[in-house]
């Protein structure tokens, strides 16, 4: 059997790593296990907070609901409360754009509901 030398494999896997890592700080820009580590711990953070960043905006548009709700004299909980018992499946991000960006369609919908 012949000789297969992996310089070349290591080299590309070298590089591939180092891209991977530029802007990086201090070792973990340009050193091959340094880089590798780095390179998996942000894996791990990045997939934690694409679940995180889903509740995240679910709790900024239940504050924009709310704001808009009291201001026009009811509660958020009251609002959501009487939505489910008018059987208006409408969910919290749709109510925080309209609320943002229609308030009159807002107004109608909360007034429909009180």
């Amino acid at each position: 059997m012949t000789r297969v030398k992996k310089g070349v494999n290591a080299l590309k896997s070298r590089r591939n790593i180092l891209k991977r890592v530029k802007g990086y700080r201090f070792g973990r820009k340009s050193k091959e296990r340094l880089a590798n580590e780095a390179i998996v711990h942000a894996g791990s953070y990045a997939f934690d907070h694409r679940k995180d960043k889903k509740s995240d905006f679910r709790k900024l548009w239940n504050v924009s609901v709310s704001s808009a709700a009291k201001a026009l004299g009811t509660s958020y909980s009251k609002l959501i409360g009487n939505l489910k018992k008018a059987d208006i499946e409408i969910n919290r991000k749709m109510l925080s754009m309209l609320a943002k960006d229609h308030p009159e369609s807002f107004k109608k919908i909360v007034e429909k509901v009180s």
